[in-house]
């Protein structure tokens, strides 16, 4: 399978970005640790995709999306959060990236068009889901036969309630495995994780599809 990279057209996004000094240097740092077209070669994101980044906070991964899929894919930027979308679409306006499309979810709805996607990204965010069975609901009836869909998440050990692990920002990939089998998703495989070092965590990387006859 072809390699595809994103990293010369995100750096040259980069070069002429109006994002603040600072925020680029941290998403210089966070490339290090996260490996970004690792995750996206695991989507199969390529030129010409749509897909999702779920959660997208300030747009890290949505413009790595956009620079992978060109002015001919689609990146639906989705958040529940109208302050961090507002960002994701001044810089997108700004940088002239009309492939990004903002979405603003609710708690129960990612507001994503259904049967198109090719892939959905939830990168650090799947934890705060309150009303799971419902988001996983709705990333089902987004994505295509056989569309992907990456959880990424700071690990936990399993055991307690679930409430507990929202108030830590982490949640246990047992309960993503089953969340997603309940939901169904077919689980794939279980990917190599991240640890950020200056943050402390460890993060599983975890690939499921939506199969050809889904609920």
């Amino acid at each position: 399978m072809a390699l595809w990279s994103c990293a010369a057209t995100l750096t040259a996004i980069l070069a002429g970005s109006a994002a603040p000094a600072h925020a680029q240097e941290d998403w210089t740092k966070r490339d290090a640790w996260q490996r970004p077209d690792e995750v996206l070669n695991a989507l199969k994101v390529k030129a010409g995709s749509v897909v999702a980044d779920v959660g997208a906070g300030s747009g890290y991964f949505t413009f790595h999306l956009a620079a992978r899929v060109g002015s001919q894919g689609k990146v639906y930027a989705e958040d529940v959060r109208s302050d961090v979308l507002e960002e994701v679409r001044t810089r997108a306006a700004q940088e002239k990236l009309s492939q990004v499309k903002i979405v603003q979810g609710t708690e129960n709805d990612p507001k994503l068009p259904a049967d198109s996607l090719d892939a959905v990204l939830v990168m650090n965010a799947y934890h705060e889901f309150l009303e799971y069975d419902a988001m996983m609901q709705g990333l089902l009836h987004a994505l295509k036969p056989g569309g992907l869909l990456a959880i990424i998440d700071a690990e936990a050990k399993p055991g307690e309630p679930r409430s507990n692990y929202q108030q830590r920002h982490r949640l246990p990939k047992e309960i993503a495995l089953e969340d997603a089998a309940r939901n169904g998703f077919h689980f794939l495989r279980e990917l190599p994780g991240f640890t950020n070092e200056n943050g402390g965590r460890t993060y599983y990387f975890l690939l499921f599809e939506k199969p050809a006859q889904s609920k």
